[in-house]
């Protein structure tokens, strides 16, 4: 698939398109593009602008998630993980961070913050019933495991 992307501000000669950095990666890295270094101290949070729109087709989202290495390290990570562009945003790219760890974070132009993967969207319409059909399952969250079906607890 060709997906139409603009450079915002094509003055910056360093600003790069988000790209897969091994063959089997799902995401892309995508890369801050701010005039001055941004400093996220402990659970500070910021929008950092990448410079970048793009034109997904219809029915894709693409969906911006954290870099696995920052998070780990830092403790940096989307906010509202994942954040979805929809394929009629044409907007800037921008990724809210937030730093989750005991450390400032300095975000300099090009760091790479997070990953983008492109996703089909599929639509549903919804059909009123007045029951649903039963399942084995019983509970909500954490109950999956609770009659030995599941992965132990």
């Amino acid at each position: 698939m060709v997906v139409p992307i603009t450079k915002l501000r094509s003055d910056d000669p360093n600003l790069e398109f988000p790209k897969y950095m091994t063959p089997g990666s799902a995401g892309m890295d995508i890369a801050a593009n701010v005039a001055f270094t941004e400093v996220l101290g402990p659970f500070g949070r910021a929008l950092i602008p990448t410079g970048l729109a793009i034109a997904l087709p219809e029915n894709y989202e693409a969906q911006i998630r954290p870099r696995s290495g920052l998070a780990l390290r830092n403790g940096l990570t989307v906010l509202n993980s994942p954040g979805t562009i929809d394929s009629d945003y044409r907007d800037e790219i921008k990724v809210l961070l937030i730093n989750l760890g005991s450390e400032k974070f300095e975000i300099h132009n090009g760091d790479r913050i997070a990953q983008m993967v492109i996703c089909p969207v599929t639509r549903v319409s919804w059909e009123e019933v007045g029951s649903l059909d039963s399942t084995e399952r019983d509970g909500g969250f954490g109950h999956t495991g609770s009659r030995g079906t599941g992965p132990p607890r």
